[in-house]
């Protein structure tokens, strides 16, 4: 399967594997900010792509950002027909300044398949072990 990817910036890095066999690729800044604790802000990429159809890339986290730092990833889904420049969504949940430059890693994207399904509305739910039990019905 091949992902295209255009540059619409100069200093754009297309998203690449760290290594063989990783899930999530790189997706890097083009862009230098500050993010400040408890500020979330949507970073340019400067690239755009076209996403096989049947397909989509979810933005997750980098671990490394996560434990080190605090900072996290807001939303985040390329669909196929998005033909646009891939901004991710960080905020800081840590207590200092993050430092973002041109280049640095912000998150993974991890390329999912999509499963065509058809929506119903129906009066009735089929009955389960679990019903409407949620927010820690099933215990600590």
């Amino acid at each position: 399967m091949i992902i295209k990817f255009k540059k619409i910036k100069i200093e754009a890095i297309v998203p690449r594997y760290a290594l063989s066999g990783d899930a999530g690729m790189d997706i890097f800044s083009a862009e230098n900010y500050t993010l400040s604790p408890g500020e979330r802000h949507g970073f340019s990429t400067g690239v755009a792509s076209e996403i096989p159809e049947g397909f989509f890339i979810l933005f997750a986290p980098k671990s490394g950002l996560a434990l080190k730092d605090g900072i996290d990833v807001l939303a985040g889904v390329i669909d196929s027909g998005y033909r646009g420049e891939w901004i991710v969504i960080l905020i800081n949940f840590g207590d200092k300044q993050k430092e973002v430059k041109v280049g640095d890693k912000l998150a993974q994207g991890i390329l999912q398949k999509v499963e065509p399904l058809e929506v119903r509305e129906v009066e009735e739910l089929s009955k389960s072990e679990r019903g409407e039990g949620g927010f820690g019905s099933t215990g600590k």
